[in-house]
């Protein structure tokens, strides 16, 4: 039986009531309502009734035929909603709250902006200018997208005179396509705009083709996106964690002249002449490559300050795309969105726009690293949804987990007393991360999945036990279960890490030794590691003006037994960089497109293209590249000015690319980030 009679709705009224047709307010909040009910019958009679209030009830979705036609504000804080469509219903809507319905994203807010036209408050905030985008500019651009897609791929498939089937046929592939390929605003925003791309496409057919919306539509088929929503309810965790709010991010008063980009060669020697092959090879690969600095943020700030330009920032990693089509397309294979660290705070950016999407913040706290996952969680109903989870950590030993969507850190794992110099999810267990500290040992662990009410246990796995400060890991690509490499403070290391085998706790199996200037072989300070592709490792030493490269499976004997082995790393290749002895200028890889990218104490990136090389070192009889090789192109620092001055000196802690090589992110020492794009 319904919890919900007609003598609870009297006496909810504000005020009290004899009719139901006569309430204007009422007050529904908590009840333990779920959506069952909420009777359509019953509520058909409030037909006067403008302002309800039922928050802090159980309501997964709201009933599509409530005829309420004249509501014009609903509060539904504090229940279990997973979709929004449903309140298109209620076309008069003026302000509406949903606060703190956990599986409710972003894609929802623009939802119910689009769906109700006269809604002005949404959660408290004026969306007056944002709804104007959304309406308009958003519904222009997909519609001039979604038209052109069709007459580019689909307007010479259907013949003059055409069978039902065939339209059905064709409008299949339509939807499927366009939803996969019509791409538009951040990715945070994919979910909103296949919906829209889908509601566009749909209104297209029946006006040029005058088929009819929704006829013999198939059920939407779902893909991984669909489930970039959130789960975690803020109930007490993480009062560190800050929600999304507005950011002094831009660099204000900021006056930019790009430096003239051109290609830099140090200083040569005849053991440095590259061959007339290698150069017209490196003229080639250099014009390919055109890049702008696009933003330049400062969103790091220890409390917010604009004058802080002694931040460090560390680490950056971009997010996991979830939608199964757009993997499939290299052209929508990566995200714009990047995690950055630094201070106190962790930032989630969008590369095109600048916008800091997200912000969390721990006082006490100065982070290291980021890294994601994608982790399928089950939610109400025994349904699966896959979602981004981001561990950020640093000094003070502890991961801290974060569900993005749901703007929520679920939970932390205390994993060591001392400092987190990086961490790294495997790729082939989703919840297994390993974690590098300063106490000279290296953690894996598995941080299990939450379940519904962010409930999680996190367990260790094992420890693998370094003779100095590991700086930076990464796991064998052929063999991520098996071996992990770590730069360590006095040289690089490989660990068997098969979970099959009974040690928990294991001492290094090799050490690899480096070339040194008199030809012997000597071990050094790694600060940079990174594989290029599946055998080939970029690293980078204390050695000045050095960057290896060098073959795994060469280097590596995995036949012979026994631990602590020193083994010779074979060099396939030097790469020419700056002659600095500045240490803990990480680099980093960008294997789809085979490029290396290093940073240098004067804010300058070196870009590699070894695509050209790559095909040789891994033939059986691969030599090693005789000449150092010079970078394809360094993008040096623009002319920066703030408020009229110059920056400090920039160092370059970290550079990364996405995937896809669109954009360049660059981390500095004194809490900048520069954002490059790539034309």
């Amino acid at each position: 039986m319904s919890k919900i009679t007609t003598e609870l709705l009297l006496e909810r009224a504000v005020p009290r009531s004899t009719r139901l047709r006569k309430i204007e307010t009422l007050n529904l909040s908590k009840l333990q309502l779920k959506t069952g009910d909420l009777d359509p019958r019953l509520f058909s009679r409030l037909r006067h009734l403008q302002k309800l209030d039922l928050s802090d009830n159980l309501l997964d979705k709201f009933p599509n035929s409530l005829t309420l036609p004249d509501l014009r504000v609903l509060n539904c804080n504090n229940n279990k909603l997973e979709d929004v469509t449903a309140l298109k219903q209620f076309p008069l809507l003026e302000e509406l709250t949903y606060e703190n319905n956990v599986y409710l994203t972003l894609n929802d807010d623009y939802k119910v902006i689009f769906l109700l036209q006269n809604l002005r408050l949404l959660n408290g905030k004026d969306i007056t200018k944002l709804a104007n985008h959304v309406r308009r500019v958003n519904s222009r651009k997909l519609t001039s997208k979604v038209t052109a897609h069709w007459k580019k791929f689909f307007h010479d498939q259907l013949p003059e005179k055409y069978t039902a089937e065939q339209v059905k046929s064709i409008k299949k592939k339509f939807l499927k396509s366009v939803q996969t390929n019509v791409v538009y605003g951040p990715s945070s925003l994919s979910e909103f705009t296949r919906w829209r791309v889908k509601m566009i496409a749909e209104e297209f057919l029946a006006n040029s083709l005058g088929l009819e919306l929704n006829s013999d539509t198939e059920p939407e088929e779902k893909t991984d996106e669909n489930e970039e929503e959130s789960t975690e309810s803020p109930r007490e965790a993480a009062e560190d964690v800050a929600q999304v709010g507005d950011f002094s991010s831009y660099i204000s008063n900021v006056t930019v002249t790009p430096s003239k980009r051109k290609r830099n060669h140090s200083k040569s020697s005849p053991g440095n002449k590259r061959s007339k092959t290698q150069a017209n090879t490196e003229e080639e690969a250099a014009e390919d490559v055109s890049a702008e600095p696009l933003h330049f943020l400062q969103c790091h700030s220890k409390g917010n300050s604009r004058e802080d330009f002694k931040t460090q920032l560390w680490s950056c990693v971009f997010e996991p795309v979830l939608d199964s089509g757009a993997r499939k397309d290299p052209i929508v294979s990566s995200s714009r969105t990047v995690a950055t660290c630094g201070g106190e705070s962790v930032c989630l950016i969008d590369c095109e726009t600048g916008t800091v999407l997200k912000k969390y913040k721990v006082a006490t706290e100065e982070f290291f690293s980021v890294a994601w996952t994608t982790l399928t969680m089950v939610i109400s109903d025994s349904r699966k949804k896959a979602h981004n989870i981001l561990a950020a950590a640093g000094r003070r030993g502890i991961v801290k987990l974060i569900h993005v969507a749901a703007d929520f850190c679920y939970g932390e794992i205390k994993a060591h007393k001392k400092p987190i110099a990086t961490v790294c999810f495997s790729p082939t267990q989703e919840t297994h991360l390993f974690t590098a500290s300063y106490d000279k040992r290296i953690a894996l662990w598995d941080i299990g999945i939450p379940d519904c009410d962010y409930n999680f246990k996190a367990s260790q796995l094992l420890v693998l036990e370094t003779a100095s400060i590991p700086l930076r890991i990464a796991l064998v690509p052929t063999c991520p279960e098996q071996y992990l490499l770590a730069g360590c403070e006095d040289g690089c290391f490989a660990w068997n890490i098969k979970l099959d085998k009974g040690q928990k706790s294991r001492p290094f199996e090799a050490i690899f030794q480096f070339p040194g200037e008199e030809n012997m072989t000597t071990s050094h300070r790694v600060d940079g590691l990174a594989f290029l592709n599946d055998d080939v490792v970029v690293s980078k030493s204390s050695k000045p003006g050095c960057i290896y490269l060098w073959s795994w499976s060469k280097s590596f004997d995995a036949k012979g037994k026994g631990c602590q082995r020193t083994m010779s790393a074979v060099i396939l290749a030097e790469l020419e960089w700056s002659t600095t002895d500045m240490s803990y200028l990480t680099l980093s890889t960008c294997p789809a497109k085979e490029y290396v990218f290093c940073g240098d104490e004067k804010g300058s990136v070196w870009m590699y293209n070894l695509s050209s090389y790559t095909t040789a070192w891994g033939s059986p009889k691969g030599k090693r590249s005789e000449r150092r090789i010079s970078p394809t192109q360094i993008l040096q620092w623009p002319e920066l000015r703030v408020n009229g001055e110059q920056p400090p000196e920039i160092l370059v802690n970290n550079v990364v690319a996405d995937p896809a090589f669109t954009y360049l992110v660059v981390l500095t020492s004194v809490n900048i980030t520069a954002i490059w794009k790539k034309f």
